[in-house]
């Protein structure tokens, strides 16, 4: 079985911002994006780029996952960004504005070219409509097994912006958008966060808003400010319950009576062997967090 990446909380942190740098290693969130594109102005954006290394090389020693968002590639920064995140041994590469499979096949033909580990994964923003329309051709990319492509994460405020439909609190009109993101990751096996949550003030709005993102299958939420990451952490960690659950259902299995059946029964439930294969994907998240 794959090793799980928790990824329930993944923070931005913009590169030029040095006082939330180096709080890295306080912070408990699964993973932070580094931020070259829309956090740096273009007049700033090579000088930031020579911190990136210096950024990496000081990593926290810590499980948390360092992923460095990158200019388009058909920018004049985005194949530069890729090198430079590639040469400091990010973890990942996300790749912003992404339209068709072939910008993540160029960024990993990059990667190949240039002898990067294959501990480098990329990720793709999914922020325009263009993006959603080729969504399952994007996901097919993560079937094959030689492919770094690990990752989509829903860019809602593009998608607000490149739309025009309104957002409100309860993202009625984003909804169909976000749900087909989810199918998209799953046919492909791929992970996949929610987007951002705009008023870090409101608490209350963002422990639902994370709430309802976990019941709709993603697999955490990308933040914009280190307040929020308690209550991701803790709305995409699997319930008690369910832990209680999947244990029971891996005993039953273990059983010696139940061994090689397909099917048995638990507390007047039918339960299939694809409920044992999701009960120790549980298990094995719960184990990866501490839960």
């Amino acid at each position: 079985m794959q090793t799980y990446r928790p990824r329930r909380s993944v923070l931005y942190i913009p590169a030029s911002n040095d006082r939330a740098l180096a709080k890295l290693a306080t912070l408990a969130c699964d993973a932070v994006i580094i931020d070259l594109e829309d956090a740096v102005p273009p007049a700033d954006k090579v000088a930031v780029r020579e911190k990136l290394a210096g950024i990496l090389t000081e990593r926290p020693n810590r499980r948390c996952e360092m992923i460095v968002r990158v200019n388009a590639l058909g920018t004049e920064w985005g194949i530069d960004d890729v090198l430079a995140a590639a040469k400091g041994e990010a973890d990942g590469i996300l790749l912003s504005k992404v339209v068709t499979p072939r910008e993540v096949l160029e960024a990993g033909d990059l990667l190949d070219d240039n002898f990067a580990p294959d501990t480098v994964k990329l990720w793709a923003m999914v922020e325009t409509p263009k993006a959603l329309l080729n969504i399952g051709a994007l996901a097919e990319l993560g079937r094959d097994p030689a492919s770094q492509f690990t990752c989509f994460v829903a860019g809602t405020n593009d998608l607000v912006k490149e739309t025009g439909v309104l957002a409100t609190p309860d993202r009625r009109y984003l909804m169909p958008w976000l749900m087909q993101l989810v199918l998209a990751a799953r046919a492909g096996g791929l992970d996949v966060l929610d987007g951002v949550f705009n008023d870090f003030r409101d608490a209350d709005g963002f422990a639902r808003e994370c709430v309802e993102a976990a019941a709709m299958g993603f697999d955490g939420k990308s933040l914009i400010h280190p307040a929020q990451i308690e209550a991701a952490n803790r709305a995409f960690a699997p319930a008690p319950e369910a832990l209680a659950q999947a244990r029971a259902v891996k005993a039953a299995f273990g059983l010696p009576e139940n061994a090689g059946k397909g099917v048995i029964a638990l507390d007047g439930k039918m339960v299939e062997r694809l409920h044992l294969a999701q009960a120790e994907k549980l298990l094995a998240k719960a184990a990866a967090i501490g839960a």
